[in-house]
This record gives C-alpha cells, structure tokens and sequence, in this order.
C-alpha cells in the first residue's frame, strides 16, 4: 500500500520517532510520539494502535529503523519520511 494513501485517507496511526523535544517543536496534528530508543520498551502500546502505522522523524532515518523493527515483529508500518512530508501529505487531504 503507498504511504500517501494511508495518510490521506486516515488508514492507520501516525507515529513520530523523535526525541520528545522536538517532537515538541512541531510535529503532524493527531500524530503520537514515541521516541526511537523507547520502541521496544513499548511494544505492548504499539500493538494497540491502529494499523496500518505511518512512521516519521526528521529525515527518514530514524523512521526506516523504526519500520524495520516494527515489521520485524509483525506489526504493518510504513516509513513516512520526514514528519514534513507526512504533514504535507495529511493537509492534501483536509
């Protein structure tokens, strides 16, 4: 499934994998921070959240990291990019 679509069509969760700080700064309305470092300390409240999940950070790094745990462990995500680029992508839908 492409990423724009499931933000655009508000499939899944928006997951922010910032540090909370700048999360803080700005981030994607409606979206949940849940840092990098914390994610496998979280993966009871992961499963609960709405798939298909919508991963970002600043660059796509930390996302692709991110999404490559979570589908390791059976959970659907998609990394989104830059929180930028998925905040564009949510006001194309508004």
């Amino acid at each position: 499934m492409e990423v724009a679509k499931i933000i655009k069509e508000k499939r899944g969760t928006i997951v922010d994998v910032r540090t909370y700080d700048e999360f803080m700064g700005g981030h994607v309305v409606g979206s949940i921070n849940i840092p990098l470092n914390e994610i496998p300390h979280r993966m009871q409240e992961i499963q609960e959240l709405k798939a298909p999940l919508v991963v970002c950070c600043a660059s796509g790094n930390r996302s692709g990291q991110a999404q490559v745990f979570l589908t390791a462990h059976g959970i659907e995500s998609y990394n989104g990019g830059s929180w930028l680029d998925v905040n564009y992508l949510q006001a194309q839908s508004e």
